[in-house]
């Protein structure tokens, strides 16, 4: 028995064939599009300067992937018969992904490009997360509305509901909204930003790691996370210690015994902090230490030697280095440094 053009033609106008055909075609498609396409953009996107085209190119290909295999699937369906009756269901459900593909690639380039200009504009090393965060939620606002109106919901009584609702989530969430606005004036007036190093006046200090839409993070110098909530920081006085010269003083404080030659601990000292401060990584060279006495204590005459560190990070390393130095100098020099004692006089 042959098979004749027409039983071909008869086995390929069926619907189940069809649609087996179109999606294979899809994904044929959607291969296509990201081993072809998108690696030929990303070779031509690499001789170019600036990586903002590459980051985009990685924002879309798997969308776009996603969308030619989804198109596929909707065309194929179409082509079976009885999903006419159907349609007035199937048509709302791809609209909604569609949508929600489309907002999805906005909002990562959208976050992108403002990262990129906070980067090149105001010199921000990283972008606060509420920056990313806010771009993203109004495009999605922006998308959901686009979905009302494919519906014809009415936009404006839901508003009004919105504003008598949105009061009165204002009023039980004020510290929330509190911090929140706190974190937008801090990210646009810029007393701080991503990685600064800073000192709040409760004494608390270390790097800024991120300006969330409630909080923002501060990085000890021993790797502890502590979190300020952003009302608290907009209103504290703050000490920058990134901002202009970020050198900062390293102090070592040290106490010798009452019978010491006084000249020869100074001469000492100095000696010792001069090499420190040349020779130590992370100490300012330029700067000449200096070596003062400051009072006496109950078993030790006390100085201070104060040296110069290029930032708060290498100060704890230029005071360790002294304090090695200064302890076995002063024991090759047979300077003592007393321990304290009490003298108890027997009166009978």
């Amino acid at each position: 028995m042959f098979i004749t053009f027409e039983t071909i033609w008869n086995f390929l106008r069926n619907d189940y064939v069809q649609l087996l055909m179109i999606l294979l075609g899809s994904l044929l498609v959607a291969k296509i599009i990201k081993e072809i396409i998108v690696k030929v953009l990303k070779k031509l996107m690499d001789k170019t300067k600036s990586d903002l085209d590459n980051m985009i190119v990685d924002v879309i290909s798997r969308p776009l992937y996603l969308t030619t295999l989804i198109a596929g699937l909707q065309i194929a369906l179409y082509q079976l018969s009885y999903i006419e009756q159907f349609k007035y269901i199937a048509n709302p459900i791809f609209f909604i992904i569609y949508v929600l593909i489309g907002t999805s690639i906005v909002a990562k380039i959208f976050t992108a490009l403002v990262t990129r200009w906070l980067k090149v504009k105001k010199q921000f090393d990283a972008t606060p997360n509420l920056i990313s965060k806010m771009a993203t939620f109004t495009i999605y606002i922006i998308a959901i509305l686009i979905v009302m109106e494919y519906f014809q919901v009415e936009i404006g009584p839901l508003i009004a509901t919105l504003g008598i609702g949105g009061l009165a989530i204002g009023l039980a969430l004020q510290s929330t909204l509190a911090n929140f606005f706190a974190g937008i004036h801090i990210i646009s007036d810029e007393p701080v930003k991503v990685g600064d190093y800073i000192e709040v006046a409760s004494g608390v200090e270390g790097t800024v790691v991120d300006i969330g839409w409630r909080s923002t993070k501060l990085k000890t110098l021993g790797k502890t996370m502590i979190i300020i909530p952003n009302s608290k920081l907009s209103e504290s006085i703050i000490k920058n210690l990134s901002t202009g010269d970020h050198s900062v003083t390293a102090k070592v404080e040290v106490g010798v015994d009452y019978r010491s030659n006084l000249n020869k601990v100074e001469k000492t000292a100095q000696e010792v902090a001069d090499k420190i401060q040349d020779k130590t990584a992370g100490a300012v060279k330029k700067f000449k230490p200096t070596v003062r006495f400051t009072n006496f204590g109950e078993s030790n005459i006390n100085f201070v030697i104060y040296m110069r560190a290029e930032s708060r990070e290498m100060k704890a390393k230029v005071e360790h280095a002294c304090i090695k130095a200064l302890k076995k100098r002063f024991d090759d020099e047979k300077i003592e440094m007393s321990w304290p004692i009490r003298k108890i006089y027997n009166m009978q």
